[in-house]
């Protein structure tokens, strides 16, 4: 009995350390470049010495079999491993069923961050600027994700990043202007559909019946995102051709 118990406790704190993450360790403290963390504060500064963008993995990792699919076809591979040493700050922020997983001090804190960037689903990956606070965009999970193409998608978020911008416009000083303008467009269209957003999240708040009414009302909002969403992707394409 106490063998068992010994190995039943090794078990518990090699998941705390593990995190269960198929990927790859997850630190507690600190930050490394491509290196999965806990610790949100470690990683945001990291990022703005580095000038680097960050990634915020809101995960169950003990759970959830799309977290588990994305960690092993992803995450564990070399190919992604080598792109993250040199480009992105990687936090974990673990909504598991097993609490010893996450350290105490985390978990109001990522029930906060979860909140804040609207995450209703796991995984959930949100791309933020160097500063910790800017959104740039989000990704999910898929079956036929790889390495590569999982890289594709976040360089295509990240285009739009502070440190980005700033090696393009060194690189490209011809095509500084544009390229500014071109971005100016874009914030402008993100802004536009945050505004269109507001008005149906605030509606849905009130927990509206299900009637032919609200309906074509939730229609309505439907619409007027959509128009929205379409001003971004225009928006986007323009910058990206750039690239």
């Amino acid at each position: 009995m106490k063998l068992l118990k010994r190995t039943m406790t090794g078990l518990a704190m090699g998941a705390l350390v593990m995190n269960a993450q198929a990927a790859d360790k997850v630190e507690l403290e600190g930050a490394k470049v491509g290196v999965w963390t806990m610790d949100y504060d470690a990683a945001v500064k990291l990022a703005g010495e580095k000038k680097l963008p960050l990634m915020l993995n809101f995960t169950g990792s003990d759970w959830c079999g799309w977290c588990k699919l994305m960690d092993e076809k992803v995450f564990a591979e070399e190919v992604w491993k080598a792109y993250a040493k040199e480009n992105v700050l990687l936090v974990t922020l673990d909504f598991p069923r097993d609490k010893s997983i996450v350290p105490e001090k985390y978990v109001e804190r990522n029930e906060k961050l979860q909140e804040q960037f609207g995450v209703r689903g796991f995984p959930t990956y949100v791309v933020l600027d160097n500063d910790g606070k800017t959104k740039l965009g989000q990704l999910g999970a898929g079956r036929d994700k790889t390495p590569s193409t999982f890289i594709d998608e976040f360089k295509g978020v990240a285009l739009m990043s502070a440190g980005s911008i700033e090696a393009f416009l060194k690189a490209n000083p011809d095509k500084a202007e544009a390229y500014k303008a071109a971005i100016a467009e874009l914030r402008d269209a993100e802004k536009k559909l945050e505004v269109a957003k507001k008005p149906l999240n605030d509606w849905l708040k009130t927990r509206p019946k299900r009637t032919e009414e609200n309906t074509k009302k939730f229609e309505g909002f439907n619409k007027s995102i959509g128009e929205a969403q379409k001003g971004v992707t225009e928006a986007e394409v323009a910058v990206r051709e750039f690239h």
